[in-house]
């Protein structure tokens, strides 16, 4: 089997890796680059758990071919942390408990990141729709709707206290 060198930005960083031509960006991700936030949960793009961002839309990481973030922009889970601080995202996901075992949170926060940079004002049932392609074994979905409600209101404060700022 081939390989091919990959030139990508990952999370803002510029990243280059060598993989197989028929590698998942899943596994090209993990594997090669390390960063094993996104996860393998069905292996066919059925519960989100793999989810990332590419160039601004969100993805199943294993249903990409890593060949194909040559050029691109790549953002996952672990790019939602800036300056050592967790998003706010991640903050209302612990705050609200909306999570259990860990295999779909990913997911969930960078498909809920998405939706909140299209729609910082969602309703319920745009947020249950946006997160529509993730799937949670552990935890009933209420709390994490909670959170990413609670998440989009605090977005939405530190947006309007920045404009008016400037």
């Amino acid at each position: 089997m081939s390989s091919v060198h990959v030139s990508t930005t990952i999370n803002g960083d510029a990243v280059e890796y060598v993989c197989p031509v028929d590698e998942t960006l899943l596994d090209s991700l993990r594997d090669r680059v390390g960063l094993t936030g996104a996860k393998e949960g069905c292996g066919t793009g059925d519960c989100g758990a793999c989810s990332v961002s590419l160039d601004g839309q969100l993805v199943c990481s294993c249903l990409v071919l890593g060949v194909e973030a040559e050029g691109r922009e790549v953002n996952t889970v672990e790019g939602m942390v800036q300056d050592g601080e967790l998003h706010v995202l991640q903050s209302k996901f612990i705050e609200h408990a909306a999570l259990q075992c860990g295999i779909c949170t990913p997911g969930f926060l960078v498909a809920a990141n998405a939706l909140l940079e299209r729609n910082p004002n969602p309703t319920v049932e745009e947020i249950r729709y946006g997160l529509a392609g993730n799937l949670c074994r552990c935890t009933g979905y209420d709390k994490i709707v909670r959170a990413v409600m609670d998440a989009g209101k605090e977005m939405r404060k530190k947006n309007k206290s920045k404009g008016k700022k400037r």
